[in-house]
């Protein structure tokens, strides 16, 4: 978690009133809005733990897990504080949490075996789940049941109000089916869904290739916002913009780049 132009004066004299008048009016106008334009926000995670946390944000992000789905940021209470006091006014919530994804199969701590959990029979678009399965089936049971936890048992107070944000990185573990991988996905914002929250992607899109593949137009995962990384500075980030999304029916809604040691984000409205 990461123009200039010249203008020929030439024939200035032939220049009708009115579009004269205009020009005048262009360039009155754009110090005031380049003075009053939101700046970008920020995020951060356990990294920034005991560190001093960027100031004069305009919105924050907050990593709710400790560099795994299943652990928790130690400094999340302290750091939606943070967020929290963000100035706001860039077309972004305050504040906003985000969450580390994998789909471990059996190199992880734990792997469903049923469509139960947390006491609510689930329905399963992929069908049963069943022990010793690794398909889209229990993936997405794993991916429902890290998103509760999230929800649940990290301490984060009203999880509906948010928006979550998965973070989709090659750093976790994951599935060499990337159909599975994706199911896992769906099953987070399944999950989030449930409870009246909006999340979003997050990732590269050389990352999302590799663990996702190409989201077919049936995914729920298919209109997801993007929020992209990767860009080197905050003119880059606005270009970033532009680019497409993670999946062929999303937006792009937030960029990424770095600078002075703190992540920086920008909102594209």
């Amino acid at each position: 978690m990461n123009i200039t132009r010249a203008t020929s004066m030439r024939n200035r004299f032939h220049y009708p009133l009115a579009a004269i008048a205009a020009m005048l009016l262009v360039l009155h106008a754009s110090p005031a809005e380049a003075a009053t334009a939101p700046g970008p926000g920020n995020d951060v995670s356990w990294p920034q733990c005991g560190k001093a946390l960027p100031k004069g944000q305009t919105f924050g992000i907050v990593g709710v897990n400790n560099g795994l789905a299943n652990t928790t940021n130690p400094c999340l209470a302290t750091e939606l504080a943070w967020a929290h006091s963000s100035t706001g006014a860039a077309g972004q919530p305050k504040a906003a949490l985000y969450v580390n994804t994998g789909n471990p199969g059996s190199a992880g701590a734990w792997w469903p075996s049923s469509n139960t959990y947390g006491g609510t029979d689930v329905a399963n678009p992929y069908g049963q789940c069943t022990g010793g399965s690794f398909g889209a089936a229990c993936s997405y049971m794993y991916g429902y049941a890290k998103a509760y936890d999230d929800a649940n048992i990290r301490g984060v107070s009203s999880p509906a109000s948010y928006t979550w944000w998965l973070d989709v990185e090659t750093g976790n573990s994951w599935s060499a089916d990337k159909a599975a991988n994706r199911a896992d996905l769906e099953g987070m914002m399944a999950y989030f869904a449930s409870i009246g929250a909006t999340s979003g992607l997050y990732s590269t899109s050389s990352q999302w290739s590799q663990i996702a593949g190409t989201t077919p137009t049936t995914s729920p995962l298919y209109t997801s916002r993007s929020w992209l990384a990767g860009a080197s500075s905050l003119a880059s980030a606005k270009r970033m913009c532009a680019a497409a999304p993670l999946t062929g029916g999303g937006k792009v809604t937030l960029t990424q780049y770095v600078s002075g040691g703190f992540d920086y984000d920008y909102s594209c409205g």
